[in-house]
């Protein structure tokens, strides 16, 4: 069936990234930002995260430069310094040294990705990027698709130093057609306790899957090829997508984007949570309800001039559980969010 698929394709890049510069939402978020935000390498640990959650959903942390971003990843290099991969041409990269200003850093393929064009129809927008740091070298799984459609390939590029034009084409990892119930879009690694790889992935369709892979390669396992189901939602049109997993004391927590993107102010994207003592699931809410039957607790949702907050991903840095996400301002332009996470008694997030 045709879905809505949070991308840029639906509004354009131009419209969804228009006026990079920092507008009155951002400042009004910036007065609600925590100190500890902004966290530069070698800065002393930062006070223990708080147990109880606010009365409400807090406003983005401070985020100035080159704020303009969707589908944000994010990883901490050796050196210390932050690298950002979103959505758009070619995939674009920013970089940090304090997770606060950010600055453009060109695009992973400046001479284009011709390998991704049966996917995207020729285009050059490539979507839903996930970066990480393993074994001395970048890695960044990132899709190939048209907007609606299940005709979709998520692809690896490797690189030593993260930098624009430095990336190696490591080739498809997992595709998906009419002929499979799974849309292979919104990659994202992760790797369990045991030092296993795995690869999540979906949106809409029959919702949120995982692969093997092999740590070796970081491509598909040759021998363990299952793909095994995480989250499904029967309702709103199986409207999930942006898996993160992310690995806490004794649960493996899954993030999800539930309801609709790339609508500018009119998005109702919202970050869900549910968890696991295993990788493989099965992933529960905190009521008890499972992901694959529809349950995930809420974490972030719209409020006030921040629309449709989601495509989250979570990054441990000097002390700190770091959300990451993005937002729509009322002009419908597409921003970075960032704000943290504390951990209440029972052991579940919430956004600070």
């Amino acid at each position: 069936m045709p879905h809505p698929s949070s991308r840029l394709a639906a509004l354009g890049l131009a419209a969804v990234l228009a006026g990079a510069a920092v507008t009155g939402v951002q400042a009004a978020a910036r007065a609600s930002a925590p100190p500890s935000t902004s966290g530069p390498a070698g800065s002393a640990l930062p006070a223990a995260a708080p147990t109880t959650p606010p009365p409400s959903y807090p406003n983005p942390g401070r985020v100035t430069g080159s704020t303009g971003a969707h589908d944000p990843a994010v990883v901490r290099a050796p050196n210390g310094t932050y690298l950002l991969a979103s959505t758009g041409d070619n995939v674009p990269l920013k970089t940090s040294t304090d997770r606060v200003n950010w600055r453009d850093a060109g695009v992973v393929w400046p001479g284009g990705a011709p390998w991704t064009t049966t996917y995207t129809g020729g285009g050059a927008n490539l979507w839903a990027p996930d970066i990480s740091y393993h074994d001395g070298r970048f890695l960044l799984y990132y899709s190939a698709s048209t907007f609606g459609s299940q005709r979709s390939a998520i692809f690896l590029a490797t690189s030593p130093t993260g930098a624009a034009g430095s990336w190696t084409h490591q080739g498809l990892v997992i595709e998906s057609s009419g002929a499979v119930n799974y849309n292979a879009i919104d990659p994202n690694l992760f790797v369990d306790a045991a030092g296993q790889w795995w690869l999540t992935f979906g949106s809409f369709w029959t919702g949120i899957k995982s692969i093997r892979l092999d740590p070796a390669t970081g491509r598909r396992s040759a021998t363990d090829t299952a793909v095994r189901a995480l989250a499904q939602r029967q309702t709103a049109s199986g409207a999930v997508e942006a898996p993160f997993v992310y690995r806490r004391g004794g649960y493996y927590y899954l993030f999800t984007s539930f309801d609709l993107c790339c609508r500018g102010a009119s998005s109702t994207y919202r970050v869900m949570v549910g968890r696991s003592v295993s990788a493989t699931g099965p992933f529960t809410d905190r009521n008890g309800t499972a992901l694959t039957s529809g349950g995930g607790t809420q974490l972030l949702a719209g409020h006030g001039s921040i629309h449709g907050p989601g495509h989250q991903a979570v990054l441990a840095d000097n002390g700190q559980d770091v959300l990451f996400y993005h937002y729509y301002t009322d002009s419908g332009a597409a921003r970075l969010g960032i704000n943290l996470l504390g951990w209440d008694s029972a052991g579940w997030p919430f956004v600070y």
